[in-house]
């Protein structure tokens, strides 16, 4: 294996993003297109969107503001975005652009619309100034820019593949990884000389934002009733409820636009979460020590990566199951778990939380990190036990790798009439409300 494409591919797929990815890309889109207005202050915003964007950004907050929405990302993205920062485009914008965004909202001259497009991640949105107007899209992943133009004259086209911002397409990352060949990386790789620093930056970032969660009110407050019921001796105090505890405190506070970063994975902050938090919190309960955290949550991501590639960036079906089937592995390698342990603890995964349901961004993600975290820790101790779904059962196969597949077939080709149902129900009640 190579070991320095291994590497790229964590470096490609795990990045820094504050606040939920989807509004990110809007106001990242958004800050592009202004950027091009030929330094004229924005007058209008239009959006368009596709299903999943709008599903996924309608209800989640923005971080430092008390805002949520398409409008308001697109908005403070166009007004004071630095798309250099790529999905931190609004961290560190001043205040003044908080008002500014709002008067330009609250006007109606920020207008969305959804795309009819059959690419499930995509956004266009034009801007316009005094006498110029400016144009930018995404495709394909959050920050991948195909077209910019200026004034209706295109000044930027990318035709090619989609790729991460380092060159790497979902179909080099499956073609590279296989699970044998992730747990024969993690087995070779030196936690300590590697260059890993992404992996070591996904511990300390999201234990801090998890923090944060356990501190103060965000969102359902999930993480932080879940510790008090444990202090009042209501349920245990285990690995299992630990590892719950720190996950969804982190996705509390990330849903509610808490003003710090994660670290993603496969354009998913929560799916970062999920990876990585689990797998921390077993290997302090455990005891493990650094060196095998750092290979443990190592395997976490780049499961999770490999299974995402197939399963696309955005689906009808949650993104939690396939991080938390990350989790699952990396706390079954904590445990002493070898390959034939982790395939199987990927086989009780995909036969337990196959299937659940995506219905946007907000507070209550956390309930369903929550569940597959439950879920993760239960698959690892069934593995260690030798247990795992059987071929008979459901979309479970014999060989791992094809159930993988039969997995991911569901999150990319099946999702299109839920994706369009779920999208109009959310349409529907936000018109009543």
């Amino acid at each position: 294996m190579n070991k320095q494409k291994v590497i790229d591919i964590l470096n490609s797929e795990m990045e820094l993003a504050t606040g939920c990815t989807e509004p990110a890309a809007i106001a990242f889109t958004a800050a592009v297109a202004a950027h091009h207005l030929n330094g004229e202050k924005v007058k209008s915003i239009h959006t368009l969107a596709s299903g999943n964007m709008i599903k996924n950004a309608m209800a989640a907050g923005i971080p430092g503001t008390h805002y949520t929405g398409m409008e308001y990302a697109a908005a403070i993205g166009a007004i004071g975005g630095n798309p250099e920062k790529k999905l931190q485009v609004i961290t560190g914008v001043d205040s003044s652009v908080y008002s500014k965004a709002q008067e330009l909202v609250q006007s109606g001259s920020v207008t969305v619309e959804v795309a009819h497009t059959s690419e499930k991640l995509y956004v266009d949105i034009q801007v316009q100034g005094e006498k110029h107007s400016a144009k930018a899209v995404i495709s394909g992943a959050h920050t991948n820019v195909v077209l910019i133009q200026e004034d209706g004259k295109t000044v930027f086209e990318n035709k090619g593949k989609t790729t991460s911002a380092a060159g790497i397409g979902p179909e080099e990352i499956h073609r590279t990884l296989s699970v044998q060949k992730i747990y024969e990386f993690v087995g070779k790789m030196d936690p300590v000389n590697d260059p890993l620093d992404i992996i070591r930056q996904s511990i300390s970032v999201n234990t801090a934002i998890s923090e944060e969660g356990l501190k103060n009110d965000y969102g359902l407050k999930i993480g932080k009733a879940l510790r008090e019921e444990k202090e009042k001796g209501i349920v245990g105090d285990d690995m299992v409820t630990n590892a719950v505890t720190v996950t969804t405190a982190a996705a509390d506070a990330r849903m509610a636009g808490a003003p710090f970063a994660v670290v993603s994975n496969s354009g998913s902050g929560n799916q970062g979460i999920t990876t990585t938090m689990p797998v921390v919190a077993a290997a302090k309960w455990l005891k493990s020590g650094e060196d095998k955290m750092i290979r443990a949550v190592t395997l976490s991501n780049l499961v999770a990566i490999y299974i995402k590639s197939k399963f696309g960036r955005l689906s009808a079906l949650c993104g939690a199951t396939v991080a938390g089937t990350g989790a699952a592995c990396g706390i079954t390698y904590l445990l002493g778990g070898d390959l034939k342990a982790i395939e199987y603890a990927i086989q009780n995964m995909i036969g337990n939380v196959t299937g659940m349901l995506c219905d946007g961004a907000k507070a209550d993600c956390a309930l369903k990190i929550s569940t597959c975290t439950n879920a993760a820790i239960q698959s690892a101790y069934m593995a260690m036990k030798g247990l795992r779904v059987q071929k008979t059962d459901g979309i479970v196969e014999n060989d791992v790798e094809k159930s993988i597949d039969n997995f991911t077939a569901l999150g990319n080709k099946g999702s299109a009439a839920m994706d369009s149902l779920v999208l109009n129900m959310m349409l529907h009640k936000e018109k009543n409300v």
